[in-house]
This record gives structure tokens, C-alpha cells and sequence, in this order.
């Protein structure tokens, strides 16, 4: 069926019924055997728009998002689907007809809050977590009554300004961690995805966010690990008492957060059965933690790391390289702020004892800014991109990022560091994105496959008949065996898959999953396979075309745009108005200056998300910025 495209969500099955969202917090519900649309549910979010002055400056109006309008799915409970909402709702709906029910307001729209992950739901409580750390907000995840809609609690997972008081005796310990006044800024630890509950532990366990901004020495001068960033927290379900926490990455300094997918499996080691969390967060090792007390047990990286040279197998913390603190003229580390695993899911074997990560390979140039100045409604990350410009405070209050140039990196990238390579089905070959089968007790590879285009592919489902489900950045959904990686079956989509999903009807085991999460103009669908089909694909009905085009952009309204920012309009500029210009506004490509390489990894990074064009093209692009917003270029 036709979806909202840049879906990120894991679909819901329920007595024949699929729930799903798309953008923008919508519901929809979906007859599983037949594909039709029983009820759609919109919360009606005002879409963001620009606002240009007399001098060309703009000013963006509406939600503050870090990374799209995205929305992670649904959760349900006793004739209810609940959903969290771009502008901080939790929302109630009656399953039936998708009717609300209630809905709380989790937090002030003022404050630059969201909603992004899909609720849980454990003994009667709805559980979600925040989103927008990069805007400099206090992360928390909250408990609301299914019944009711009532707050139950809020565990706030950085502490606050300590004038106030403390929460709790977990704040105040964490508090103790940081230095400054980093309550200014938020502090962020937004935890945006990555939940996961032990019904016989009673615990649940939550992956928190990164810092914000995002240096530590902007954030926290004097040190400090600032906890709970970058961690795995175990909380009461009831109560939202804290039990323990594990930091990934303390004092984190890289964008490297904590909230990717945990999964939890009771594994055989040293001869005996321990209650494991296992994750791949975006610092790029593979963690596997005591469940039952935050004890760590084992890391290894499982990409290219240069932030740290290994984890310390005794005491569990990351050993940083001289370069991973990169100060203010600085340093190329990998991974990059995108992660070496996102919001992917990380599927996991019992039978084959492997984890499935959809991971890439990424390396990113970091450094703070001396003239950081926080702004309520932009991306606070701290880079030199943040300095405002100079505005008419009655026009312009939250102030409008200067074009500032990004400095050069100061020195070549440090060696890559990389797993032990073992031959498996892919070669053990490590560029762009990959799919690796990973042994959490040997801490080493099984397999590992490697895809033609850089960036990001879909999440990971296994099942029990030896099958692992896997969506690739060219758009081919494919079945592989879960033990040796190798392709059983395979069907060409659409780029941009969210995270898969298996269940039964009749006796009929069915996979389901949302594509389309590449470029705002491409449809999204959901498709439905049966495990054992033999249909044919059926044909896709035309995109038509909107009856307004007034609001789309352009060819004379991006080359107005492209000369408003000063690109030399140039043979080569036309290329950028229309491969880069369609989806991105000008100021996004022109804000930051680097060098060629590093324009080379982020149109690389752009092709991987979908970005049109031949290798030729995107190199005339690459060397066109190169000389007009590279480091020396004036």
C-alpha cells in the first residue's frame, strides 16, 4: 500500500490488523490480509516554514527537529494504540477507529522538545522517552496511567541546576559528575529510541543521548564524565527508580549517543548462563553488560574506530586516542556524528548465537567553537557552523547561524583501526555500509557483508527458520541464511527501509516494512510478503502530480536561492542547484567549509540516503565545492 514516505517505523500486528506511522506522528491502521487503509489518524503538527527578511536572512518557523519529521511507531494495549507526536503529545487511540481517547502533553512546545520513538507499554504504564538534545534540552523519559493519562512518574536522565534542588538521589550523584553551568544548555541525553524491559527482573532499560552541545570542554570545562549521557540505565517500570547505570561513553564528545537498539538473551559463558544486554551503539564498539547488575563483561569494536584504542576489559572504559580531544582547530575521527549504528534494528539468533548489525563505516570532522552561544530553536551542537549572525532581535529572537567556515583539520586521520577480519560470506571487506553477523561471546565477526553504496541501510529481523531479513541502501529487501549470510531470495523495492517486522495469520507467516525513508518527494509503502509466496509483485499506481505546484521548488527559485548565498554560477553550480537544490535549501549547502575529502564523504553520506546523479556528476560537485567553500577559498 502507498505510505508516507521517510517511515521509520516498526510496524504493530495485531488480530489481523497492522498499525504503523509515518511523518509528521501519523497513524494508520491497516487490514493485514488485505492491505486496505481501516483508519488514518493525523495530529495535525504545523509543518515548519521559512521566513525570509528585507536582507535575505531566514528564520525557520515551527517544530524544532533534529533529523526530519520522523516517528518510530506505535505501541498497544487493552484496545488502545498509543503514539508519542512531533510536538510532545502521548496520545490515546481507540484501536477500533482510531479515535482519541486522551493525550498529554509530556512537554512544553516551547522548549523545543519532541517525540520520535515509539512508546512502550509495561504493568499499565506507558512509557516514552524525549527527543532534541541538540537544541539544548534536559533529557527524560516519562510513565503515564494507560487508563488514564496521568503522569506517573519522570526520571530525568541529566541532572538540573543545582540551586533547584535534585530530584532525586540519582541526580545528585550524577551532578557531581559535571562541571560549570552546564544546566544552561540542557545537557541533552535525550533517550530517543532504544528501551528494553526484563519482565523477571522487573527492570527496564533505557539507552540515553548525547551531550549538548556537543564538545565536553563547551559543556562541562573541567571534566567529568557527565552522567547519564551515552548510558544504559536500568529504572523501575513502577516507580522510575533508578537501580544502575553503564556509561558507554563518558565525558562524551562525539555526538555518541547510547540509544540504539538493546536486545537481551540469557547466553552460555565460562560454563555457565548469564542474563546479558547487548548493544552497537554509535561509538562503534559492540557492548555486552551484566543485565541483572550493570556489570560490564566484554566490548570490541566491530567498525572502524579512531576515537578510542580499545575498551579497558577490566574496568569497561573506552581508552581514548590523543586526538579523540579535538579542541578548536580540529581532528577527522571515526566514526563521524552519524554513527557506526543508528535506530536500525539489531536483530539477534538464539540458535546461531549472532547478533545482526546494519552498520557504516563513517568519519567526521570535529571541533568546537570558542564564540558558542546557545539558541533557543537551533542545533546548539557547539560547531563553528553555530555562531549567530547579526539580527534584528524583534524580527529574528532565536538568531540565524552565520555561514561560518569550519576549520581545516589540523592533522591527517589517524590509522583506521579495524576488527580482526574473518572470512566469512562477505569477505570481510570493510567500506560504506555493511551487514555484519557478530558472536557476542567470542567478541569477533561470523560474517559480514558489504554494499556498493555508502550510508545507511535498513534494520535486521531474524527468525526461527534460520532467515535474516535485510533492506540495503539499493533498495532490495533481502532474505540471507542467519547462520552463513547466504542469499536465499531478494526483491528490489524502494531505498530507505525502516525496521521489519514477522507474525501469523491463519497459519500463514507474513514479513512486514515501510520503505521509502529516502528524499521527501519519493512515496513510501508498506509491503507484505509471505515467507512462502509465489505471487508476482504487484504494479504501483503513478505518483500523480500535485495540483498546487506554487509551494514546490523551482528551477528559477533555487537559482535564486544559489545566488542569494554567492556560488559562482558556474557550469558546474547547475549541477548543484539540481541534484543538491531539490532537497536541501542553499544555506545547507553553503554553511560549513572543509576540504575535499571532506566533501567527498558528505556527498558519499548523501548518496547513501538517496541523493540522484552518475559518479561523474557528483565528482564535478565535490571538486566545484571544494574550490569555492573549501578551507582556503574566499
Amino acid at each position: 500500500m502507498r505510505f508516507p514516505a521517510r517511515s521509520r517505523a516498526r510496524p504493530s500486528s495485531l488480530d489481523g490488523i497492522i498499525y504503523s506511522t509515518g511523518p509528521w506522528s501519523v497513524v494508520v491502521a491497516v487490514d493485514a490480509r488485505t492491505g486496505k487503509v481501516k483508519w488514518r489518524w493525523d495530529p495535525q503538527i504545523p509543518h515548519p516554514t521559512f521566513k525570509t527578511d528585507a536582507r535575505g536572512l531566514r528564520t525557520r518557523l515551527g517544530p524544532s527537529l533534529c533529523c526530519g519529521p520522523v516517528n518510530r511507531g506505535v505501541a498497544y494495549h487493552d484496545g488502545k494504540v498509543f503514539v508519542g507526536t512531533l510536538d510532545s503529545r502521548l496520545v490515546a487511540l481507540d484501536a477500533k477507529n482510531g479515535r482519541t481517547i486522551w493525550s498529554a502533553q509530556v512537554a512544553s512546545k516551547a522548549d523545543d522538545y519532541s517525540i520520535t520513538s515509539a512508546p512502550r507499554v509495561i504493568k499499565g504504564r506507558v512509557i516514552t522517552g524525549s527527543s532534541g538534545s541538540e537544541f539544548g534540552v534536559r533529557g527524560f523519559v516519562a510513565a503515564y496511567d494507560a487508563q488514564t493519562g496521568k503522569q506517573v512518574w519522570r526520571f530525568w536522565t541529566v541532572p538540573g541546576d543545582p540551586s533547584l534542588g535534585f530530584e532525586n538521589a540519582a541526580m545528585e550523584r550524577a551532578a557531581k559528575t559535571w562541571n560549570g553551568a552546564w544546566w544552561k544548555y540542557g545537557g541533552g541525553g535525550t533517550p530517543w529510541d532504544g528501551m528494553a524491559y526484563d519482565a523477571e527482573l522487573d527492570l527496564l532499560y533505557i539507552g540515553t543521548g548525547n551531550g549538548s552541545p556537543w564538545s565536553r570542554d563547551l559543556r562541562s570545562p573541567g571534566g567529568g564524565d557527565n552522567l547519564y549521557l551515552c548510558s544504559i540505565v536500568a529504572i523501575r517500570p513502577d516507580s522510575g527508580e533508578y537501580v544502575w547505570h553503564y556509561q558507554t561513553t563518558p565525558a562524551d564528545n562525539w555526538d555518541y549517543a547510547s540509544t540504539q537498539p538493546i536486545v537481551l538473551a540469557d547466553v552460555k559463558m565460562d560454563g555457565r548462563v548469564r542474563k546479558v544486554l547487548m548493544q552497537a551503539p554509535k561509538n562503534g564498539f559492540f557492548y555486552v553488560i551484566d543485565r541483572t547488575n550493570g556489570a560490564f563483561i566484554s566490548a570490541q569494536p566491530f567498525t572502524k574506530v579512531t576515537w578510542a584504542s580499545g575498551v579497558d576489559q577490566v574496568t569497561g572504559r573506552p581508552i581514548e586516542t590523543p586526538d579523540a580531544n579535538y579542541g578548536t582547530t580540529g581532528q577527522r575521527l571515526s566514526p563521524g556524528s552519524d554513527g557506526a549504528h543508528s535506530w536500525h534494528a539489531m536483530a539477534w539468533h538464539p540458535g546461531a548465537g549472532l547478533a545482526y548489525i546494519p552498520g557504516q563505516d563513517t568519519t567526521g570532522t570535529y571541533a568546537w567553537d570558542p564564540d558558542f552561544q546557545h539558541q533557543m530553536g537551533r542545533m546548539n551542537t557547539g560547531r563553528p557552523r553555530n555562531r549567530p549572525a547579526p539580527v534584528d532581535a524583534a524580527t529574528h529572537p532565536g538568531g540565524t547561524p552565520a555561514l561560518a567556515p569550519a576549520p581545516a583539520p589540523a592533522t591527517p586521520a589517524p590509522p583506521v583501526r579495524r576488527p580482526p577480519q574473518i572470512v566469512g560470506a562477505g569477505g570481510g571487506q570493510q567500506q560504506g555500509a555493511f551487514l555484519v553477523a557478530w558472536d557476542p561471546i567470542a567478541q569477533k565477526e561470523k560474517w559480514r557483508l558489504t554494499f556498493d553504496r555508502p550510508g545507511i541501510t535498513g534494520g535486521t529481523l531474524a527468525t526461527a527458520g534460520n532467515l535474516l531479513f535485510h533492506g540495503s541502501n539499493d533498495g532490495s529487501f533481502t532474505a540471507y541464511t542467519a547462520d552463513t549470510g547466504r542469499k536465499m531470495w531478494s526483491v528490489m523495492l524502494a531505498p530507505g527501509f525502516a525496521n521489519p517486522i514477522t507474525y501469523t495469520i491463519d497459519g500463514v507467516q507474513y514479513v512486514t516494512v515501510a520503505t521509502g525513508r529516502s528524499g521527501t518527494q519519493a512515496p513510501g509503502r508498506l509491503y507484505t510478503f509471505a515467507v512462502d509466496g509465489k505471487g508476482p509483485m504487484p504494479s504501483l499506481d503513478p505518483v500523480a502530480p500535485p495540483e498546487d505546484p506554487s509551494g514546490i521548488n523551482t528551477a528559477e527559485a533555487i537559482r535564486a536561492e544559489f545566488d542569494r548565498v554567492g556560488l559562482p554560477d558556474e557550469p558546474a553550480r547547475a549541477l548543484v542547484q539540481q541534484l543538491c537544490g531539490g532537497c536541501h535549501q542553499p544555506t545547507v549547502v553553503t554553511r560549513f567549509r572543509q576540504p575535499e575529502d571532506g566533501w567527498r564523504e558528505t556527498v558519499a553520506n548523501m548518496v547513501g540516503r538517496g541523493m540522484p546523479g552518475t559518479p561523474d556528476q557528483r565528482e564535478t560537485i565535490i571538486r566545484y565545492l571544494s574550490r569555492h567553500r573549501g578551507p582556503e577559498a574566499r
